[in-house]
């Protein structure tokens, strides 16, 4: 009994620590299906957790936190789409340039405003998305097997990893089922065709870009707002590359990409879960070796077990209508 609930922990650390990744995985696949390619969604998670952490605690409101860290994360996304999209820019340049902003505004407006060496506050209750506790989920706690599993794995997330986790077949549905993912597919595979349909493609991948900034700026704020309590220096910690890597490894398809971020939350869980633990034959295994783990570990799968991945074929490229 004492392995199971071992194992109940590392998959309830598992759904805790994919969530982010799932939610700007998402994200991620939202502007590639429709040709932009967004390194940047790092830098827009890193925005969404510092403005959701800033607002919550001056206005005492998780729901004004999650607002305002969509809004900064959508006007984030509004200027990637502006600078790839209106002025055809280089989409990487125009990603790292959004990183790079994120990284340094954040630990300014962060000193400037609360003068704790670039962080918020610690939030308060009501300041932060609690855990929901579900029916009757104390009372079978300690029923074999299924009592830990609706107790720990079921009951007790927050709001906002229902969301996640609800996003993925709503995702699919958009995408392969309503006529917005049709066209969104479309122009990021052919943007002249649906061009001249007489179909907006500027507006299509605006449009994309406005899901993406929405699904970053919830993935910021379930760091800050749900996981941390406050926000920290860099506290995605490259969670928006290893979403990257998750989408390219899912085949930019949502059910995949959900299964790849769980994937990689459960490197990360076991590798923190095995930190200062002895090995059998190996023995104590130093604890920044497990710590890089995860990142060793999905550059492994990325280049080993993918097989060929073929991306949207307009991604990356900006479109100049033919005159």
């Amino acid at each position: 009994m004492d392995v199971f609930n071992a194992i109940v922990q590392v998959l309830d650390s598992t759904i805790r620590l994919s969530v982010p990744l799932l939610l700007a995985c998402l994200a991620g696949l939202y502007s590639e299906r429709a040709g932009i390619f967004d390194i940047g969604l790092e830098g827009k998670m890193l925005v969404g957790a510092f403005a959701g952490a800033a607002a919550a605690s001056v206005f005492h409101s998780a729901l004004i936190g999650l607002g305002m860290a969509i809004l900064i994360s959508v006007a984030f996304a509004m200027v990637h789409g502006f600078a790839s999209i209106t002025h055809r820019g280089n989409q990487i340049v125009s990603g790292v340039a959004i990183n790079f902003v994120a990284a340094g505004s954040t630990i300014i407006l962060g000193q400037a405003w609360f003068q704790q060496g670039g962080r918020t506050p610690a939030l308060q209750p009501g300041e932060r998305f609690e855990a929901i506790v579900w029916p009757g989920a104390e009372a079978v706690r300690d029923v074999p097997i299924l009592g830990p599993i609706y107790a720990e794995l079921i009951s007790g997330h927050s709001i906002l990893v229902y969301f996640a986790f609800a996003m993925v077949p709503f995702t699919w549905w958009v995408l392969f089922r309503t006529r917005f993912g049709l066209r969104m597919r479309a122009v990021g595979e052919n943007p002249a065709a649906v061009d001249t349909a007489g179909i907006s493609v500027a507006w299509l991948r605006y449009r994309a870009l406005i899901c993406t900034g929405v699904l970053t700026g919830v993935a910021g704020a379930y760091l800050s707002m749900v996981q941390n309590g406050g926000f920290v220096k860099d506290m995605t910690a490259g969670k928006g590359y290893i979403a990257l890597a998750a989408l390219i490894f899912a085949k930019w398809k949502p059910v995949n990409a959900m299964f790849a971020c769980l994937l990689f939350g459960f490197l990360d869980a076991a590798a923190i879960r095995l930190q200062g633990s002895p090995l059998p034959i190996i023995g104590k295994v130093p604890v920044q070796f497990m710590q890089a783990l995860p990142y060793v570990l999905t550059v492994i799968l990325l280049a080993g077990f993918i097989g060929k991945a073929i991306p949207p074929r307009a991604g990356g490229v900006p479109y100049v209508k033919e005159r």
